[in-house]
């Protein structure tokens, strides 16, 4: 039963699916306008959803009031994704609310994302441990010497705290936030090797490996130089040092493979060592490695001798978070389409969704999005620009938007052949061009800073979230790369966890990334002065070379 003086004077009261009352501590040195849903899914006592960072268009952070709703007047984001009969019930959009000490609220249950995998019985041996902390999630993979005999992955604990990097940061701008955050991610770690040490011989030896925001937040270092400009890297990596000893953990000693530059991190460093050690064919030059998530990180290897690196924000997109319908890839997803005679064709994962799955968790990753646009673009319903061609110019392109409407005034494709209710409207689309034009012109200034042309480079290699699930033709289609570069791109998958791997029984890799560290040239593409004309002069479906 809940009683108002259980809870301390600064705090939110938490009402969970079970009935039980928590009382979630509001930071009173906190003056970064932490939101309702940070303070929540930052507790620890709930799993952090895939969040869009206070865009207030996926939804995942609802609550409902457990006072006045009237109080509370619903704002235009809450009207958007709300219903009037889930507003009138007291449900709001915790991103778009303050972490008002005193509010009471219903957090309702979420899925758990967790996929964790040992072959058993384990090997009678210590183990050593891989992993990849992403901005979005984390993956891990433990080793019997190169045999690997368990996995796992989920979503970064962190998540609740913001999508992207900079939000994540800005959180962490207090002392006691970024302790919780680096909690958060601690906990995750020990629970996975206690549950490897149960099973085995113990875990004897981490390699860790993410961008240098996460790495930063995790080791407990300051992060002012990569959270304001202009940006700088105050420790670059390359050692071996225990995770969370000051704050009581008991973890193996983790090797954190180097950071080149405040956004380019020890993700592509491993990345790279795999590229150039654990590839069946060593790679020729030149060369681009891509590592694409909510930040885009870029090595052009020109030579053995010369590397330039750049990093720009993509924003959560291509992690189908922030996307009206979009989510992560997982049970019931919609990772593609196919165009067929009956129209557009939803592909699931798994191909043929399990009958337990909803129809109303129905979401569109953003690989989903990305094949839904291409095909929209070459069937004549969407124009360069990103614009609904409401008279298409083709017969294909007029059936393709028979299920087009206006809601509030801007257009919507309802897509009737997914199951539960879905559909596209201007603003994915636009949030696509956004990450269409900043690898564009990522790639553009790097290969021309090189005094390269991009048909000269002998691979694209593609890893992250776009290199692992978007068909090679829609980014091409859709002008993430110029006309006949498709047949060099090479997909990595999770490439900053194989270098992981790699690293734990090769320290040749090691002094090797360590000796690239020493030849790599960084831009700062962010702040170049063409840098906002040039993106939004990439605004279009087409590839836009530098010289334009």
């Amino acid at each position: 039963m809940y009683n108002p003086t259980d809870l301390a004077p600064a705090t939110i009261s938490i009402l969970d699916a079970q009935g039980h009352e928590h009382a979630v501590s509001v930071d009173p040195q906190d003056r970064s306008g932490t939101t309702l849903a940070q303070a929540i899914f930052t507790s620890g006592l709930f799993p952090a959803p895939a969040l869009c960072s206070g865009l207030g268009r996926c939804g995942r952070c609802r609550v409902r009031l457990l006072e006045d709703a009237a109080a509370f007047p619903a704002l235009e984001a809450e009207t958007r994704v709300l219903s009037d009969a889930e507003l009138a019930q007291g449900w709001r959009l915790a991103c778009r609310r303050p972490a008002k000490s005193g509010v009471r609220v219903f957090v309702p249950p979420a899925g758990l994302d967790a996929d964790f995998r040992l072959d058993l019985p384990l090997p009678a041996a210590p183990l050593k441990l891989a992993v990849d902390l992403g901005t979005t999630s984390l993956h891990w993979e433990a080793l019997a010497g190169s045999l690997s005999v368990g996995r796992g992955s989920g979503l970064n604990p962190q998540l609740g705290a913001g999508s992207e990097v900079m939000s994540r940061l800005a959180f962490a701008a207090t002392p006691a936030n970024a302790e919780q955050l680096r909690r958060l991610v601690l906990d995750k770690l020990s629970t996975v090797v206690a549950t490897l040490s149960a099973a085995g011989k113990g875990v004897e030896e981490l390699c860790l490996a993410g961008n240098a925001a996460m790495v930063l937040l995790l080791l407990g270092k300051a992060t002012d130089g990569i959270a304001h400009a202009p940006y700088r890297l105050d420790w670059r990596g390359g050692e071996t040092l225990a995770l969370g000893a000051d704050l009581g953990y008991k973890l193996p000693a983790a090797y954190i493979p180097p950071l080149y530059s405040p956004f380019v991190g020890a993700d592509l460093s491993a990345g790279l060592a795999h590229v150039a050690f654990g590839l069946e064919e060593p790679p020729a030059y030149p060369f681009l490695l891509a590592d694409l998530g909510t930040n885009g990180e870029f090595i052009l290897a020109v030579t053995p001798e010369r590397y330039l690196a750049a990093s720009v924000a993509m924003g959560p997109a291509l992690e189908g978070i922030g996307l009206s319908c979009g989510g992560l890839a997982g049970p019931g997803a919609v990772v593609g389409f196919r165009l067929e005679p009956a129209g557009l064709v939803p592909l699931y994962y798994p191909q043929r969704p399990d009958a337990s799955v909803s129809p109303d968790a129905t979401r569109i990753t953003g690989a989903g999005y990305l094949s839904l646009v291409a095909l929209l673009l070459k069937a004549g319903a969407l124009d360069g620009g990103g614009r609904f061609l409401t008279a298409a110019v083709t017969p294909l392109g007029r059936r393709l938007t028979t299920h087009l409407a206006l809601e509030r005034g801007a257009p919507r494709l309802l897509l009737p052949s997914v199951r539960g209710r879905a559909w596209l409207d201007g603003a994915d689309v636009e949030e696509l061009l956004k990450v269409k034009a900043a690898f564009n012109y990522a790639l553009a200034r790097l290969v021309a800073a090189a005094g390269l042309e991009p048909h000269e480079l002998e691979a694209v290699y593609l890893a992250g979230a776009l290199g692992a699930h978007a068909g090679v033709d829609n980014l091409e289609t859709l002008g993430f790369l110029p006309a006949g570069l498709s047949g060099r791109v090479r997909v990595l998958g999770n490439s900053s966890l194989a270098g992981c791997r790699l690293f734990l029984g090769n320290p040749t890799a090691r002094s090797w990334a360590a000796m690239v560290g020493q030849r790599i040239e960084a831009l700062d593409l962010a702040a170049e002065a063409g840098f906002a004309d040039g993106f939004i002069k990439r605004m279009v479906f087409a590839y836009v070379p530098w010289s334009s």
